[in-house]
Order: C-alpha cells, then structure tokens, then sequence
C-alpha cells in the first residue's frame, strides 16, 4: 500500500491521517476536503466562537504534522471502487491503494429558504455571529444540544431568544433529570421555550418565521435550525459501499480489505447495536481504529465503544461518560443539586453513565467512575 487517499478534512480525516502515520504508514498520503479551510474544531463553533468578539482563535487547531498533501475546496464526487479511483468535482481523479472515507456530514434543513440559517461549518460560525452583533430577535428551531447551545450564545450575545422543541429540550438525549436541570438554568437566563409536536420554517427570500403545530407562529429576525445531520454518503452511489445513507463498518473500522471508514457518516458495531455516533470524540476514536486497520490489518485492535458527551449552555457544564439518555434519579457521589457535582446512574446489566455537572474531573477519572464499584 502506497498511495492513500484520505476523502475529509474534518477531525476524522485529520485524526486518520496522523493515524496512517503513527502505525507506520510512509508512502504518499492525500487528503481531500469541500471546505477551503485547514482542519478546525467543530465543537467551538456553536460554544467559543460565537461569544468571541474578537478573532476566531477559539477554533483552531495545532499544525498538522502528517506531512500530506491537501486538497482543499474541492468536493469528492465519485468513486470508481474496480479501479480504485477517487473521483473530484473539479474533474480530476485520485488513484489509491488504500482509502479513508470520512466525508461526514451536513446539517439537515427544514426548507430551502435563505432565511433559514444552520450551523454547521466554520462560514456558518462566522456569518452567525456577524448577524447577532445587530441584537436581533432570534428564532432558534431544535431542542437538542447543538440547538440550546445555540439558543445559549445568542442569549449571551444580548438577543431575545424563543427555542422551539419537539418535547421538553434534551429530554431525548440526556434525559428528564438532566434535561430539566439544563432546561431550568436556561429558562433563568431569558430564554423562552416553545415546545410544539411539529414546526415549519415558512417564509420568501431572505424572511423566515417558524409555524407551529397549533396554526401560530414564531416571528423573529434571525432563523436558525438545528434538526440533525444528514450523512454525505451520495458520492458513494453505485458503489455498495452505502446502505441507507450510512457506511457500514466492521469493528476496526472497515467497510472492505483497503477501505475503511470514519466520521459520522460511519455505522459502528456496539454492544447496544450497530450505530452511527456523530460527535467529536467518537470521530477521533473511530479514525484511529480505522488507520491502524487500514495499515495493520486483523493486527490492529477494534474499537473500544466507550461514549463521551460534553456540552457548555447557560453557564452550565456537563460532561458525560456512558450510555444516554438515563432515566431516573442519579446517586450524587460528590456534591449535590444545586451545585457541582459528580453524579452516577446504574443500569440493570451492571453498566453505568457518570455525569460532572460544572465539575472539574479530569476525563480518566470520569471514565472510572461510569464503571461498577469492585
């Protein structure tokens, strides 16, 4: 294997590069990627970014150290698996040996309108932040964790906030504990929520509004949806590489011998089921399994599912280690409600989750307390 074509330059991509590299990988490695920017943090865009007034350091990354060619604002179009070839939207082609699929994916959108914004990529960021700077009122479509997060920083930024949410926010991903814990601290800090069983962003050209189940609606000057995330698997058409808009792999990342995959686009066996894990440390964990295969084979170890969650909203952070969403009360095993603390919920198989609420705990020792006592 001589030739590796890494298609992302998100954290997977960048994660698999250094990866290739670590395991002893030397040839000639090329990375792909639609956006014209080195490699960024995604998780700040929604958190530090859109509170920096200033320059938008809060993104960056260290130096890339994998000493591989990029290729940057252009889209991987196609792949032609018999002759090994990585097709580009500027009409070129990229031959390889061995290829790292980890071209993530985009936000999911509710209309086609203009007036409906998303975060998802760092011009999202800015262009977000550009338009808080005026105070507009702000209409905020999603009540999961990148939607409070949003919801979060342009309350920060001065603006009035209504989130509208399917149900009570979080309470899907976390929880209802958690979910009103969170929901009470925003709630404090000005903003309105508006729970609704379904919601539609209408509007023409650059005006949007948000229509409610009941026939009302949410006016503001600034719309934005955060409603999930849709796989970029359609260069991949004709291939058999995509099953129902995901990459499925093999516990090493794998989705065939010389091919592997990583990201959020990538379906990973786990001992709850085969699952797609879109978040930022299950990217990095799942890229450096794939590499390691990629060049190692069977040699290399699988992946170890052990999920990590963190969110900053409201002045709150929480940090989570192990299966979400719980039910339940937790067991405080430092501090108590109200307060920080280190919280642990114990399932019927033995397995935990433990939860820091605005608690400084290095992640090791989170990680140990979601385990069983000895």
């Amino acid at each position: 294997m001589r030739r590796v074509v890494v298609a992302g330059n998100g954290i997977a991509g960048l994660t698999a590069a250094d990866a290739l590299r670590a395991n002893g990988f030397d040839g000639e490695l090329t990375i792909v990627g639609d956006e014209p920017h080195a490699a960024y943090s995604r998780p700040a865009l929604s958190k530090a970014l859109l509170l920096d007034g200033g320059g938008t350091a809060a993104h960056e990354l260290p130096p890339a150290t994998h000493g591989a060619e990029e290729i940057l604002g252009v889209r991987v179009c196609g792949l032609d698996v018999e002759r090994r070839l990585v097709r580009l939207g500027d009409g070129s082609g990229l031959p390889y040996d061995g290829l790292v699929i980890a071209t993530g994916s985009r936000a999911r959108r509710l209309s086609g309108l203009p007036g409906e914004l998303t975060l998802r990529g760092l011009d999202d960021a800015l262009a977000l932040r550009g338009r808080l700077a005026g105070r507009p009122p702000v209409a905020v479509v999603g009540g999961g964790p990148l939607g409070m997060e949003i919801a979060s920083a342009c309350l920060a930024a001065g603006c009035r906030v209504t989130l509208v949410s399917q149900g009570a926010p979080l309470t899907a991903q976390l929880g209802p504990y958690l979910a009103d814990v969170l929901g009470r601290a925003a709630v404090d800090r000005g903003l309105t929520i508006v729970e609704t069983a379904a919601a539609q962003i209408e509007g023409h050209a650059d005006d949007a509004r948000v229509a409610l189940a009941d026939g009302t609606a949410v006016e503001a000057e600034l719309v934005v949806s955060a409603v999930g995330d849709v796989p970029n698997t359609e260069w991949l058409a004709g291939t058999g590489l995509a099953d129902g808009g995901v990459v499925r792999v093999d516990p090493r990342g794998l989705v065939r011998p010389g091919i592997a995959a990583a990201g959020d686009l990538a379906a990973f066996p786990a001992p709850h089921g085969r699952r797609r894990v879109p978040l930022w440390s299950s990217a990095i964990e799942q890229a450096k399994v794939a590499a390691a295969a990629l060049v190692r084979g069977d040699a290399a170890p699988p992946l170890r599912f052990e999920p990590y969650f963190w969110t900053e909203q409201f002045g709150l952070s929480l940090k989570a280690v192990g299966r979400l969403p719980v039910d339940g009360e937790p067991v405080y095993l430092e501090g108590g409600p109200g307060g920080p603390a280190l919280m642990r919920w114990t399932r019927e198989d033995g397995s935990g989750t433990a939860v820091a609420l605005n608690h400084r705990i290095p992640i090791p020792r989170l990680r140990r307390a979601s385990r069983p006592a000895a």
